[in-house]
């Protein structure tokens, strides 16, 4: 390792949504979501990373959803469900 680091800003293109934007105050109490996008071990993360925002930052509630597979687009009604049942939802990818 070169000792730098890359960092990628995951902000959509402009026009793409019409959606605000919000930042939570804090995690504690709250219901987080992820989505797996069904790639090998992600589900390993996902169990590691919600004990850790359990512990550390005392989210309430877990709720975790898989999609069929990496270049599947998530169901519309995952995506409604986790809308309604979270305060924040993470994607992500594994292998």
């Amino acid at each position: 390792m070169s000792g730098s680091l890359l960092i990628y800003d995951p902000v959509a293109q402009a026009g793409c949504a019409n959606q605000e934007l919000f930042r939570l105050e804090s995690l504690s109490g709250k219901t987080v979501g992820f989505i797996d996008n069904g790639k090998p071990n992600f589900n390993f993360l996902v169990d590691d990373l919600a004990e850790l925002l359990r512990a550390r930052y005392g989210v309430a509630a877990i709720v975790k959803r898989r999609k069929r597979g990496p270049s599947v687009p998530v169901p519309d009604a995952i995506v409604n469900e986790l809308a309604e049942q979270c305060d924040a939802v993470i994607t992500g990818s594994g292998d």
